[in-house]
């Protein structure tokens, strides 16, 4: 059976393989399954991504990550309060060039662009998402500020050359490459000696223990639920940046900040949390009632051909995904927001 290629470079045959990746009871996941993911992490995010993508745009933002809350906050200004808060710690100045491994659709980096007036190159490996990326930079006005790349985050030395680029940052996009060593290290190469590297990365906590099953199996939810190959401890993040060269000069795990709004609450469907009017709509599309509508509509359009066939399949993944993300977060297994600020050596520190 032949492949369909959607104009916007979806692919529906890698959308509809997508959650073949996993065993359909996670509890039997093997390390089999895992190595397997880890091989084929193109294929894996790829599907992911060209199936989830305009569902996060609907049910999220343009700013695919999270974001800590203040009492009262509205979910637009913590995503871009998340966003400033690294550019501060980064020490972003303007005219810098800098590169955003892992840009989704851009949001991040047009917003960091405004605040820090920066000039930003975002790295993304999926064509759909660089197609609307550009779409929404270009009617923001940002073209001469913002661009985007098609190319793997494995091979950056490869694609930029080495000591390109004054900072580089990464907003919840590293925890799809398949070892931390192997994007750290490209991130080293292309960065200028003295230059800056700020990440909020995904991890199990250090009090996360793969040798308890039901730790296994969140881990594994929280993989399936949101295209990862592997899902690994906080303290291997931490090794990894040390092991390629990097100087840890700040690190600290935002989600552990005793917040009276903790950094789940919109998947957890709950309108009466919403923090404003407009987050009623954003919390309710999160709620049973929201699913069903959402979902109810994507297997309609998958029905009529509007969207690839495994969309559906992959929206349904996101189902896992909220209630592993959320209990992640209530049983302090799971951050979204490892925050490390690092540098690399200057020419005479090397």
């Amino acid at each position: 059976m032949v492949s369909t290629q959607y104009a916007d470079g979806r692919q529906e045959k890698r959308v509809e393989n997508y959650t073949k990746f996993w065993q359909k009871d996670l509890g039997k996941e093997g390390e089999v399954d895992n190595q397997n993911r880890v091989e084929s992490y193109t294929d894996v995010v790829n599907g992911y991504y060209d199936g989830a993508t305009e569902l996060y745009e609907y049910g999220w933002a343009q700013s695919f990550h999270f974001s800590r809350f203040y009492k009262g906050e509205a979910f637009a200004a913590s995503l871009a309060r998340h966003e400033h808060y690294l550019a501060a710690q980064m020490s972003l100045r303007p005219g810098m060039r800098v590169l955003d491994v892992g840009c989704g659709i851009g949001g991040p980096a047009r917003e960091i662009a405004r605040f820090a007036d920066v000039n930003i190159v975002g790295l993304n490996n999926n064509d759909f998402q660089i197609q609307r990326a550009r779409k929404y930079t270009k009617k923001a006005g940002l073209e001469d500020q913002v661009s985007f790349a098609k190319g793997d985050f494995m091979k950056l030395s490869e694609q930029f050359g080495e000591n390109s680029f004054d900072a580089v940052y990464a907003i919840e996009a590293t925890v799809h490459a398949p070892t931390w060593e192997g994007v750290y290290g490209e991130i080293m190469k292309v960065l200028k000696p003295g230059g800056v590297f700020g990440v909020y990365e995904w991890c199990m906590t250090d009090t996360w223990n793969p040798s308890i099953p039901a730790h296994k199996e969140l881990a594994h939810a929280i993989e399936f639920g949101n295209g990862i190959p592997e899902m690994r401890h906080l303290k291997k993040a931490r090794e990894a940046m040390v092991n390629v060269g990097f100087t840890i000069e700040h690190e600290e795990d935002l989600a552990e900040r005793p917040d009276e709004v903790p950094w789940y609450y919109p998947l957890e469907g709950d309108i009466r949390k919403a923090q404003t009017t407009w987050d009623y709509f954003t919390v309710w599309r999160m709620s049973w009632s929201g699913k069903l509508v959402s979902h109810t509509a994507i297997k309609f359009m998958e029905m009529l051909n509007l969207l690839p066939k495994g969309t559906y399949d992959v929206g349904e993944s996101l189902k896992v995904a909220a209630d592993a993300l959320v209990k992640g977060g209530q049983t302090k297994l799971f951050t979204p927001m490892y925050l490390a600020i690092c540098r690399k050596p200057t020419l005479s520190e090397c």
